[in-house]
């Protein structure tokens, strides 16, 4: 690429601000999303897919009911199924959270 290309590429991600925040507990997941909702724009929601909804998947998806539009869910440890069941065992995940929202 020319110098000029990578410039106008700097420039737009220079407008670009991501910041990801992991809140384990009920209590600073409340703290942290209250304390920066005014600058939310998407959510990324990661579900532990051996798990399923718990408490706090329900409260980040009220969040971010309250907060955006634009909500990306990600199921994670779906490699911990075995191989057998996974198809069916995902899509039962995949199930339980549309109905969530």
């Amino acid at each position: 690429r020319s110098n000029s290309n990578n410039s106008n590429l700097d420039q737009k991600y220079d407008l670009l601000q991501v910041t990801l925040v992991d809140c384990p507990g009920h209590a600073s997941l409340i703290r942290t999303i209250i304390g920066g909702a005014q600058i939310i724009d998407m959510v990324l929601l990661v579900v532990d897919a051996t798990k399923g909804m718990q408490t706090q998947t329900a409260e980040c998806l009220v969040i971010a009911e309250m907060t955006t539009r634009n909500l990306i869910v990600v199921l994670n440890k779906i490699d911990m199924f075995p191989e057998n069941e996974r198809e069916e065992r995902v899509q039962l995940a995949e199930k339980k959270i549309r109905m969530a929202l």
